[in-house]
């Protein structure tokens, strides 16, 4: 099949925070927008005409996750990524980011220690210090381009009391795909500390040729002790429907999830987010094939341009994801001048690498799904900006 990614698309005056939110956030609405992780692409046909159909119905009343949304998703787990997963482990959820903070709610109490690694997706910090829990940070090592975890460092914090830690696989910002004996080690350190393990895995499907994606449940000895958050959001450019799922092998974990969720009343989804999830998990997979490889064009674009043109700008390679975490760090500038050069004389819209916490000094997220015609504008503006600088 034939899916148009070059065709654009106006996405101003759509309440897109992408968009939208440019004046907001960085005081200029003309900005080339490369920040916020959604994708400048038309989700697949297949979620258009089930969303049509369902709104030809014409009642939107109270629903039900259905039997049909487990088996998606399930089906989905088992085609795509090998793992079979029964319908009784999956909670819906809002979203990922929901999910990290109820997870804090539910199973930590204030004042409990939370791990991360960053630099790391920023409400990964707020999940955990706005619900007065103390951030513990075992700060990823960065080796030849390549983000590597500092095992012995996290051995040793987790041994100090950590309850819980936030595991970011694929992680983002760098685009790493954990390798099975990384996640062993990690659920395996877990295991042994007693410490639950939060794993986001929403860029998972967003996996490059050469790379495979594991989930974190099925590389250690055993699955307790651990939940898997996933969504359509980032593969189908869904996020605005807000629907998540979550993955709870252990009875007694996924128990205090339900319910404190069905306290807060989120543990049902909206009517168009669930057939939105379903369609695209049921009729998607072919979208995505085509998705994958336009992709890894915008980055070997990405790339290739840097490494001829601006070697001063080193972007490392992601094996996962449609964001490019450029290290600036040899540009001379600190990391004022480097948001002021993408955002006031290149005119486009980057995350400085310093609100993914420390180890983010010195680095920009640009966002890369998008039409070919928008990132080749963006880079021959950055060009122009290096040379007129």
């Amino acid at each position: 099949m034939q899916f148009d990614f070059d065709r654009p698309i106006i996405r101003t005056g759509t309440g897109s925070v992408k968009y939208d939110g440019l004046k907001e956030f960085f005081n200029n609405p003309d900005l080339i927008p490369m920040w916020i992780a959604d994708m400048d692409f038309p989700v697949p046909d297949c979620v258009i005409d089930s969303i049509k159909k369902r709104t030809d119905h014409g009642i939107f009343g109270y629903t039900l996750v259905t039997r049909s949304f487990y088996d998606a998703i399930i089906n989905w787990m088992r085609v795509k990524h090998g793992w079979e997963v029964p319908a009784d482990w999956i909670l819906f959820s809002p979203g990922v980011v929901p999910a990290l903070t109820i997870s804090v709610m539910a199973l930590t109490e204030p004042g409990d220690k939370v791990l991360l690694q960053s630099p790391v997706y920023p409400p990964f910090f707020s999940s955990i210090r706005d619900n007065n829990r103390m951030l513990v940070n075992n700060q990823l090592q960065e080796l030849d381009g390549k983000y590597c975890i500092d095992f012995d460092d996290l051995d040793f914090k987790l041994s100090g009391g950590v309850k819980m830690m936030f595991f970011c696989n694929p992680h983002n910002p760098a685009g790493r795909v954990w390798s099975a004996p990384e996640i062993k080690q990690v659920v395996a350190l877990c295991r042994k500390h007693n410490v639950i393990l939060i794993s986001d895995e929403i860029h998972s499907d967003l996996i490059y040729p050469g790379y495979r994606h594991i989930p974190s449940a099925q590389a250690g000895e055993g699955d307790a002790n651990m939940i898997i958050c996933m969504a359509p959001s980032k593969t189908f450019n869904l996020a605005g429907l807000a629907s998540a799922f979550l993955i709870i092998p252990d009875p007694e974990l996924r128990n205090k999830m339900k319910k404190i969720m069905e306290n807060l009343h989120i543990s049902y989804g909206n009517i168009f987010g669930l057939v939105a999830l379903q369609a695209a998990y049921e009729g998607g997979g072919d979208w995505l094939v085509a998705l994958i490889e336009y992709l890894s064009g915008n980055r070997d674009t990405v790339i290739n341009f840097f490494r001829e043109e601006l070697p001063e700008i080193r972007p490392l390679v992601p094996e996962a994801t449609y964001l490019v975490w450029l290290d600036c760090r040899n540009t001379g500038m600190n990391d004022r001048e480097i948001k002021r050069f993408f955002t006031n004389r290149a005119g486009i819209a980057m995350n400085p690498g310093t609100v993914f916490g420390p180890g983010g000094e010195g680095f920009h997220r640009m966002n890369i799904g998008c039409t070919k015609k928008t990132l080749n504008n963006a880079l021959d503006k950055i060009k122009k900006a290096w040379i007129n600088r």
